[in-house]
């Protein structure tokens, strides 16, 4: 693809029609309404000859609970991700990519509608006794793409839900939710079963959505066929196994090397997890290495839009289903055709609802830019400076049914505000997280544990009153757990977000300023929370 799709929005292969309402068009029916267009006068110039630049392929990368904490191109010396690293120094690496919500389906509805959960509908997982799905009329990314002439397949984890809404045209694999049974923890198979849908003998270009289930936490199975995550006191494995898998080397790593965040405990349960953790990320890293390596293959690298990201921070109680740093901070690689300064940082603040515009205008198809709470980040591709950028907003609300604590969330370069609409309820812990071994060693009495075979009848992870003293990482698991209305964080003086100034005099203006660009998100985004 020429150079000039990574320039600025004049270069757009199909501009949008001036002078009246933007839609999806097809790029067959484009080139056949130029041609109508161009017959109708009566001393029409013959047809140009010269080929029309064609239009980038796209694959969509979507690990599970990835944080950039775990990849060597954000600064972890002892995880291993060549081929992630690899792709860093071809594209670009933002330093500064948020997800919208840290919890599965609703990040995902996100990242392939361009709508917050609260605005399309999936207000948390899709699993079948929680029932969250869109509403009908969202318009998804995959469907966008198809309307336009794109091939669309999707392989590994689906996790949402009405299909007609997220529909792809080739299914490859049906991608149950955390299923040891299925493909998504044998990412070069992932990677191989892809093939067809790339070296096809077809004019049209593909859009691939590739998503794994690693690196997240792996259900065990108790005697009697329940699934649990917890191993106490053993580490959960991550979807590691001892018989491998297809075309991986398995890569392990010893517990006193891994790198223990801030916002984790420093012991031995912790490492032990970690070392898991990071070996699931080397076994995803193949699987990336294999995908590239068939598109460069097929001859069709070049011209493919490749996006990495993940869909929420790790499995760890302080990341994933937190608006805190590490449950929204995420990976974001970008390789996009015609780059011209591989290895490009962009420290432009994006979020996961600039992902479907975005595409949608690297692939030129036109569009409403209403349509969508995200926008465009596509001059930015490159690393170029993006004026402007310098606001994401998040919404959380549930993740399992039971699981009800919405959140809203704007975040500049250097203050956070958090909005805890229920702040009166304990925050609630996600069961891959409160049956981890890191959280039971940190935080209960040998005597509160029971073993993973037992069914609990009471919630015994909840602490006691001793134990809420404890600290778990940088603040205390009652600050954990009771968390006030506003939280408001200075990130430059305080990275691990534990000393809230929503009280302090010298920042009630910003406190206010902020409020008031969080209700007028909400305003703007349909939210039905703005008065709960």
């Amino acid at each position: 693809m020429s150079s000039t799709i990574m320039s600025n929005n004049s270069a757009r292969i199909l501009p949008r029609p001036q002078n009246r309402p933007a839609v999806a068009l097809g790029w067959r029916g484009a080139v056949l309404g130029a041609a109508l267009l161009a017959g109708c006068g009566a001393a029409a110039e013959p047809a140009a000859t010269a080929a029309a630049p064609a239009r980038p392929n796209i694959v969509m990368i979507v690990a599970d609970d990835h944080g950039t904490d775990g990849l060597g191109c954000y600064g972890n010396p002892v995880v291993r991700t060549p081929n992630l690293d690899a792709l860093a120094a071809d594209g670009t690496r933002f330093t500064a990519a948020f997800c919208t919500t840290a919890s599965c389906s609703p990040s995902r509805a996100t990242i392939l509608s361009g709508l917050q959960s609260h605005h399309n509908g999936m207000y948390g997982l899709q699993h079948d006794e929680h029932h969250f799905q869109s509403f009908d009329s969202v318009r998804s990314l995959s469907v966008i793409l198809a309307e336009a002439g794109y091939r669309t397949a999707r392989i590994g984890k689906y996790h949402i839900a009405p299909e007609k809404v997220f529909a792809f045209q080739t299914v490859l694999s049906e991608g149950h939710a955390n299923d040891p049974k299925t493909i998504g923890r044998s990412p070069v198979e992932m990677a191989e079963m892809s093939r067809g849908v790339i070296e096809a003998k077809d004019d049209r270009p593909f859009f691939l959505y590739y998503a794994t289930d690693d690196p997240h936490r792996s259900n065990a199975f108790r005697p009697d066929g329940k699934p649990t995550f917890k191993t106490y006191p053993n580490p959960n494995s991550f979807g590691n196994r001892p018989q491998g898998y297809p075309g991986v080397t398995p890569v392990a790593f010893r517990p006193e090397d891994v790198v223990v965040p801030s916002y984790l405990p420093d012991n031995e349960a912790t490492r032990l997890e970690l070392a898991q953790y990071y070996q699931s990320i080397a076994r995803l890293d193949q699987g990336v290495g294999k995908l590239i390596g068939v598109l460069k293959a097929a001859g069709k690298y070049e011209n493919t839009l490749i996006l990495y990201l993940s869909d929420n921070g790790p499995a760890f109680p302080g990341s994933k289903t937190t608006l805190y740093e590490p449950g929204m901070r995420l990976p974001l690689l970008v390789r996009a055709p015609g780059r011209q300064h591989p290895g490009a940082l962009q420290s432009a603040m994006v979020s996961w609802a600039d992902l479907t515009p975005t595409v949608l205008d690297v692939a030129g198809v036109a569009y409403d830019e209403k349509q969508f709470d995200g926008r465009s980040f596509r001059a930015g591709l490159d690393g170029g400076a993006l004026a402007g950028w310098d606001r994401v907003f998040a919404s959380h609300t549930f993740h399992q049914i039971t699981m009800y604590y919405p959140m809203r969330v704007i975040r500049t370069p250097r203050y956070k505000l958090i909005h805890n609409l229920a702040h009166e309820l304990t925050f609630p812990l996600a069961r891959d997280l409160v049956e981890s071994s890191t959280w039971i060693s940190a935080v209960l009495a040998p005597k509160q544990v029971r073993g993973p075979d037992t069914e609990e009848k009471t919630p015994t992870w909840l602490p006691s009153a001793e134990s809420e003293r404890r600290m778990f990482g940088q603040r205390t698991v009652a600050a954990f757990l009771h968390r006030p209305e506003y939280e408001l964080y200075d990130l430059e003086q305080d990275p691990d977000e534990v000393n809230n100034l929503t009280d302090d005099p010298g920042h009630a203006a910003v406190k206010q300023q902020l409020m008031a660009e969080l209700t007028a998100f909400q305003r703007r985004t349909r939210d039905p929370w703005e008065n709960p």
